[in-house]
Order: structure tokens, then C-alpha cells, then sequence
């Protein structure tokens, strides 16, 4: 009896611990989250002292008919296509690369990795300082040829695709790490078997690395498409969304709808939105880990 008691008591000892921590996360997580999701059928704007008035759907119908919205999905996903397919493939041949047992390889594996551990706001500082009209770039441009600089930040064609361009190089070492603790986990011997069965230099990656790195391509392309998908620092440091609305995402136009608008309920909104679609990829993320465990 006293050791039924007894394991009973210790069973609830692991949420004794956990508790805190849920604690934390109701008030910094969790209650912010559902006060958005409430605003989000309210007015709340302009003046923030007044409580907020109940209008239904009215926000999500303003939202289906606001034109520069749907731009941003646009955008958003723009940046999605081109900045999630590279940092599946690319980081990937970077970790075959630095996995080699050659001298001085950690020196490679650090300056891959350093990019990383930059800040974005001074990423961004100085991407756009090589961007600019007399930047490195143009005039490393001009001298190999070009007469005219490209106005990699200013036209609309170009700056979201210039800023993809540091979203990629800033995430490529990351995404190493990622693959190279898988590559380590291949045992050196199935190499050995297929170097004897003829599969060797690149064939043997697309015999044996590519499938046993299934689950780490799946993590991978999940991570960086969330990510891409709330991308926002690089976009409000280097072009703020232009020129013409041409590099502005969803989270900047959310960010510009609360706090230069402060618009809250409409803002609340474009969030919520933002949330089903990010919950959307995680659950892509568990369905894909699931079936590749199996």
C-alpha cells in the first residue's frame, strides 16, 4: 500500500519541475497569444487607452480586400522559393566539404560558422553599406566592365532578391552544423562498401548520404522556410519595405500596422494569419519527421 502511495507521489514530481517554467510561458507565451487572438475581432486602434470595441469579422473582411496585404503574401512567398531551396541544398555540399580529415579543416568550419554568430543588425548595416551606388560591389562591378552600378537596394526588381542574398549567406553555417552532425553519425564503413560495389567520389552522396540525410533535408527545409517566412530585421534595416512596397513581407507589414499605425486589432490579424500559416509548416515538420523515423 505505502508503495503504491509512494510511486503515485513520484509520478507527478516531473510536473512539480515543469510547472515554473509553464508558469513563465502563460504569461509571456500563452496569454499574449490568446489576448491577440481576441483583438483580432475587435477596434483597437489609434488611441490605445480606449477598451476595445467588438466588430466580428469586420478585420479579416478588411483583410481580404486589402490589396497591399496580399502583396506581402506574395513577397513572402517570393522570398520562400528563393532562399529555402538554397539553404537546403547548398549547406549541405559545405558539410560534405569541411567533413574531410585534412589539416586545418576546423579553420574552415569556423569562418562558414561566423556569419552566424554576427548580428543581423550589423549584417545588415554592412550589406547595405556594399549595396549602395559606391559600394564594394559596384565598383567591383564597374571594374571588371560594367559602366553603370546596379541599384541593388532602389529597384524593385532587385532588393528583395539583393536582400535573400544576406538571409542565405548568414544562415548557410547554420544549416552546416545541421548536416555535419548528421554526416558524422554515418558509419565510415558503408563508404567502404560502396567504394567496393563501385560507387565512389559523388555517386557514393547520392547513394548513401542523400537518403540516410532524409530526416536532416526534412528538418532543414522546415527551419528555414519558418524562418524565412518570419523574416524581418534584414528588410527593416536595409530597405524598410521598399522601394514601392516591392521588398515588404507579412511580418513587416504586421510591424508597420502596429507601431506606426497602431492599428493593434488589424495588426492582430495579419498575425493570426501569420500564426495558422507557420503552424501549418510545424505540423508539416512532425508529419515529415514521423514518416522519416519510421
Amino acid at each position: 500500500m505505502l508503495k503504491n502511495i509512494k510511486i503515485e507521489q513520484n509520478k507527478y514530481v516531473p510536473y512539480a519541475f515543469l510547472l515554473p517554467a509553464l508558469i513563465l510561458l502563460g504569461f509571456t507565451v500563452f496569454f499574449p497569444a490568446i489576448q491577440a487572438f481576441a483583438l483580432s475581432f475587435t477596434s483597437y486602434e489609434y488611441d490605445i487607452t480606449e477598451l476595445p470595441q467588438w466588430i466580428g469579422w469586420n478585420n479579416f473582411q478588411r483583410l481580404w480586400q486589402d490589396e497591399l496585404f496580399w502583396q506581402t503574401i506574395e513577397n513572402t512567398l517570393l522570398y520562400l522559393l528563393g532562399v529555402v531551396p538554397v539553404l537546403i541544398i547548398a549547406p549541405l555540399g559545405l558539410a560534405i566539404m569541411v567533413n574531410q580529415k585534412l589539416r586545418g579543416i576546423n579553420w574552415f568550419r569556423t569562418a562558414f560558422y561566423t556569419p552566424v554568430v554576427i548580428s543581423m543588425v550589423v549584417a545588415g548595416i554592412a550589406w547595405k553599406a556594399l549595396y549602395t551606388q559606391n559600394g564594394l560591389l559596384n565598383q567591383f562591378l564597374k571594374q571588371i566592365g560594367f559602366t553603370e552600378g546596379i541599384r541593388w537596394l532602389t529597384d524593385p526588381k532587385l532588393a528583395l532578391w539583393s536582400v535573400m542574398l544576406v538571409t542565405i549567406w548568414k544562415g548557410l553555417g547554420y544549416y552546416m552544423v545541421i548536416y555535419l552532425a548528421g554526416l558524422q553519425s554515418i558509419s565510415p564503413e558503408l563508404y567502404e562498401a560502396a567504394a567496393i560495389d563501385g560507387s565512389d567520389s559523388w555517386q557514393k552522396h547520392l547513394d548513401i548520404t542523400l537518403p540516410l540525410m532524409r530526416p536532416y533535408l526534412f528538418l532543414v527545409g522546415i527551419i528555414s522556410a519558418i524562418s524565412a517566412t518570419k523574416v524581418f530585421e534584414e528588410i527593416y534595416i536595409m530597405t524598410q519595405g521598399g522601394p514601392r512596397n516591392s521588398s515588404k513581407t507579412v511580418v513587416y507589414y504586421l510591424y508597420e500596422k502596429a507601431f506606426q499605425d497602431l492599428d493593434i486589432s488589424y495588426a492582430c490579424t495579419i498575425g493570426l494569419v501569420l500564426f495558422l500559416g507557420i503552424l501549418g509548416l510545424s505540423i508539416i515538420n512532425v508529419k515529415l519527421t514521423a514518416d522519416s523515423n519510421k
